[in-house]
């Protein structure tokens, strides 16, 4: 679980602390409810988070009345309407890049095309196209996440970043041919084609991938996939 920034080291012992308790607790609460498969009880929020029941029902409700959160029939909550509102803002400019190329790429090749960008140690998938025509095709959701060191799309992003020590081999060489491949690492059974969008500073700001069940010629894919991210960077 990741959390708000703790930078602050205000004793000067090396113990990095929120600078709001309070936000922090609360943007906390919400990442635990967004990610959650089921919706959530108070007692669930506040065993997860090591929180007294009563502040987890103080963050939950907040969260309620701000419409990021909702609570059912059985006082169990789940990521609210207003997420959406806000992920109408998430990177939208590398969103409007990438929209066009994910389309011509899902047509293109019959398959699922996505964006991904990292949220901490994280890959989030934020915009989803499906091709328009095609026999068998993967259904992929929006908001999916998974850690940013397994998949195709996670270690594409890692491949757009310099190296770091301990990495994957599979980083590694995805950084010299610009494309990384992936087989049973998110979803099981399903292969993943996935490249970075650098932009011409160098920096990183996303991953565009493809998934799949059939057999391809990996080659000739990666070099697509890679084509439609550098399209990609180059309207930013």
């Amino acid at each position: 679980m990741t959390t708000a920034s703790r930078a602050l080291d205000p004793d000067g012992d090396g113990t990095a602390r929120p600078a709001s308790q309070t936000l922090d607790r609360g943007l906390r609460t919400l990442e635990l409810v967004a990610g959650s498969e089921r919706p959530l009880s108070v007692a669930e929020v506040a065993r997860a988070l090591g929180l007294h029941r009563s502040i987890a029902y103080r963050m939950l409700r907040t969260l309620e009345d701000h419409a990021l959160v909702a609570r059912d029939a059985e006082n169990r909550y789940a990521a609210g309407a207003g997420l959406a509102v806000l992920a109408r803002q998430v990177v939208p400019n590398l969103q409007a890049a990438a929209v066009p190329e994910l389309s011509r790429l899902a047509n293109d090749v019959g398959m699922t095309a996505f964006l991904v960008v990292r949220q901490h140690d994280e890959a989030v998938t934020v915009t989803v196209i499906e091709p328009r025509q095609s026999t068998v095709h993967v259904v992929y959701r929006p908001g999916t996440r998974h850690p940013v060191t397994r998949g195709a799309p996670g270690l594409a992003l890692l491949a757009g970043s310099p190296p770091v020590p301990g990495e994957r081999p599979e980083v590694a060489e995805g950084r010299r041919k610009g494309w990384v491949a992936t087989y049973s690492e998110v979803l099981p059974g399903m292969n993943a084609v996935a490249s970075p969008v650098v932009d011409a500073r160098g920096v990183c700001h996303g991953a565009v991938s493809v998934v799949f069940v059939a057999d391809v010629d990996f080659d000739e894919l990666g070099e697509r996939v890679r084509g439609a991210a550098g399209a990609t960077a180059a309207l930013l």
